[in-house]
């Protein structure tokens, strides 16, 4: 007689039904509720980063070490460049050719590959938006123009880099881009 009231109480049909569908009061699997409270836990334990869960010291801990690498390998900008350093360095044939590596590989996009603007401005004209000094060449491209689409470039490249593209886009001024853009800016005599 047990066993019979004890299947009774879990073959129990609920009072409701949904489109003549009755269910039972059946309690859920164990193996389902251990594994909703065992997700549900350790939900708690990835959010606190407690250490030993996983590999390593923990994801906060791998995030920091991976920032500290790049900032070690990009430094901020120190300010403006010395302009007679870069000056010197137009000079220098492997300088503005390293320069126009990195030219062509971040900024074909806005001025082409010939520096005549498609988007961006053409920078072989005398006419100049942000400057037309060296020192305000290389200042523009380690700051960037936020609003008017240019990425502050300094934050992505190492000062070298910036140096190298800024003598390459130097070297450029008085070239004939096959479709050259209107000049935009100010004129500025060098």
């Amino acid at each position: 007689m047990a066993d019979t009231d004890r299947k009774n109480e879990k073959d129990h049909l609920l009072e409701h039904s949904y489109d003549g569908i009755q269910e039972y009061d059946n309690p859920m699997p164990r193996w389902w509720v251990l594994t909703f409270w065992g997700t549900h836990i350790f939900a708690v334990l990835y959010v606190l980063n407690v250490a030993g869960m996983g590999t390593g010291a923990g994801r906060i801990a791998a995030y920091e070490k991976e920032m500290a690498a790049f900032r070690a390998a990009h430094p901020a900008p120190t300010g403006p460049a010395n302009p007679e350093q870069l000056l010197a360095l137009t000079k220098d044939d492997h300088e503005v050719a390293e320069g126009k590596k990195v030219f062509l590989k971040n900024c074909v996009a806005c001025h082409g590959p010939d520096g005549g603007g498609v988007i961006g401005p053409n920078l072989t004209d005398d006419a100049w938006i942000h400057g037309g000094k060296i020192e305000e060449i290389n200042m523009t491209i380690t700051n960037g123009v936020l609003a008017k689409g240019m990425p502050p470039w300094g934050k992505m490249l190492p000062p070298r880099e910036v140096d190298e593209v800024t003598t390459y886009v130097w070297s450029l001024h008085g070239t004939k881009p096959a479709k050259p853009k209107a000049p935009e800016g100010v004129v500025v005599a060098r």
